[in-house]
């Protein structure tokens, strides 16, 4: 078995689907609350979860949180967009590498995220993004290392759920045609016609602080429900009260396939 199969496994858990928690916010909102100080907040990062996706530049701050046994997998995002960045009005995804696989890898990478925006209005743009996305997704091909890639289309705040839809239906199939390993995207109100038309796991992303935490776990069972293989979820398991024990009910409802409800009163979670 190769190199990228073990670290596959290594995500996927004896089979089981994977919880991922993402704190990589900082790259695109700069501090945000429970992501100011990184080194607490990754105290606040259960065991139980198969994987932590972060910025490039933050690996290295964050060791501790991958050198013991059974620690979840490090995941670097590799490209910057200016498709996140909302809070200056930004939408037409200009793409810029912001980390080689190499880079990566060398500061202790095992999977490597690679994010797409398609349809932005422009094909000189499309075609910029597409050829960032490929060189990425084939150079971590050579070197054995797994890559999620990430489909975040424009405007994705003031989509109908209709045209949600039918970017992610259509563009997460591109991304897997592309060469990517795993997808990481939007759930959708048909999501599960994605899952089936992919040949790769897709994880539904947790997208903005939901007022409720069985909401978002609700969120996550309708993602496993239709077809997901794990879940990538920022604010909604860190922005609340404990994340710890958050995270322990995400993993239940993930992997185990528990309802919200049970892993709620499980976890003594405060529903709010």
């Amino acid at each position: 078995m190769n190199g990228k199969n073990l670290r596959e496994e290594k995500l996927f858990v004896n089979g089981e689907n994977a919880v991922i928690i993402a704190i990589d916010h900082g790259l695109f909102d700069g501090p945000i609350p429970g992501m100011i100080n990184l080194k607490e907040t990754i105290k606040k990062i259960n065991p139980c979860v198969d994987g932590i996706l972060l910025s490039p530049g933050m690996l290295k701050h964050l060791h501790p949180a991958f050198n013991f046994k059974g620690a979840p997998i490090p995941i670097v995002r590799l490209n910057w967009s200016t498709v996140y960045c909302f809070h200056w009005n930004y939408n037409q995804a200009y793409t810029v590498m912001a980390q080689t696989v190499e880079e990566a890898v060398s500061n202790g990478a095992e999977i490597v995220l690679a994010s797409l925006t398609l349809k932005t209005g422009s094909e000189e743009i499309d075609a910029r993004n597409v050829e960032i996305y490929s060189r990425l997704v084939n150079s971590a091909c050579k070197l054995g290392i797994p890559v999620i890639g990430e489909y975040f289309p424009t405007h994705s705040g003031t989509m109908s759920k209709e045209q949600m839809h039918e970017q992610v239906f259509s563009c997460c199939r591109i991304l897997s045609e592309l060469g990517c390993d795993m997808i990481k995207t939007f759930y959708t109100h048909e999501f599960k016609k994605v899952t089936e038309s992919c040949p790769v796991p897709i994880f539904g992303l947790g997208a903005e602080k939901m007022p409720k935490q069985i909401h978002a776990l609700q969120l996550a069972a309708d993602e496993i429900r239709d077809g997901a293989r794990g879940v990538v979820f920022g604010r909604n398991a860190i922005q609340v009260n404990d994340p710890f024990s958050f995270q322990a009910a995400l993993c239940d409802v993930v992997k185990n396939g528990m309802t919200p409800d049970e892993a709620i009163t499980k976890y003594s979670l405060a529903d709010k």
